[in-house]
């Protein structure tokens, strides 16, 4: 079954979209702008079990992959986990989209997620996305020393090789935001460089003016 375009905008109007790259800020900008806001925040990493939990191989072959031990999943290529990675998140935005559908009839809700401007242009409105941007070279050890990221930390931390791990999946996350950052400065769409230097509470203000708040 396919929805157009203009069904999914008009189903999704009470959605406010945080994406942008890895160690942008969009988890700690989305949790306070639903704490300053009273507005429910749904993070698309936290609802994945349940998603995987109900795809199958023939529509959701990427999110249906399993892996042995942290060495068969850090032992791909940075193509490999790059292109993995990408899939597993086009595979997901259709459970994503319809819990959105489901949660925001007649509320608003902030989507914490890794939109890209692409699938933005069908989803929803300028006015009603966000992009939060860092061009780091260090995001696994950013990810690491997270305490909302310590199931990824004890994971990779559980490779034979932890260097090499760290060092594969970095060089693909890395390339994966780089390709990110010149997507989203290349479109239309508002974005907040965190290198720009803002703390937390300007960008917050920045995000809410943009959402007309």
């Amino acid at each position: 079954m396919i929805f157009h375009d203009n069904v999914v905008k008009e189903y999704l109007k009470n959605v406010y979209f945080v994406s942008g790259t890895p160690c942008g800020g969009k988890t700690t900008v989305s949790r306070e702008l639903g704490k300053r806001y009273g507005i429910t925040v749904y993070d698309i990493d936290e609802a994945f079990a349940a998603h995987q939990n109900i795809c199958d191989m023939e529509h959701q072959p990427n999110m249906c992959g399993q892996f042995r031990n942290a060495d068969e999943f850090f032992g791909r290529t940075a193509d490999e986990y790059k292109k993995w990675l990408i899939n597993n998140t086009r595979e997901q935005l259709d459970f994503v989209l319809l819990d959105l559908i489901r949660l925001s009839q007649d509320k608003k809700v902030i989507c914490d997620c890794h939109l890209t401007p692409e699938e933005a242009d069908r989803v929803t409105e300028s006015s009603r996305v966000i992009f939060l941007i860092n061009d780091t070279t260090d995001i696994v050890n950013a990810y690491c020393d997270r305490i909302d990221h310590t199931d990824f930390r004890d994971y990779i931390y559980s490779a034979s090789d932890v260097e090499k791990a760290k060092a594969v999946c970095n060089e693909t996350l890395c390339s994966l935001s780089r390709e990110r950052i010149s997507s989203i400065k290349n479109s239309d769409y508002f974005y907040i460089d965190r290198k720009n230097g803002k703390t937390i509470e300007e960008t917050v203000q920045l995000a809410a003016q943009h959402f007309s708040w």
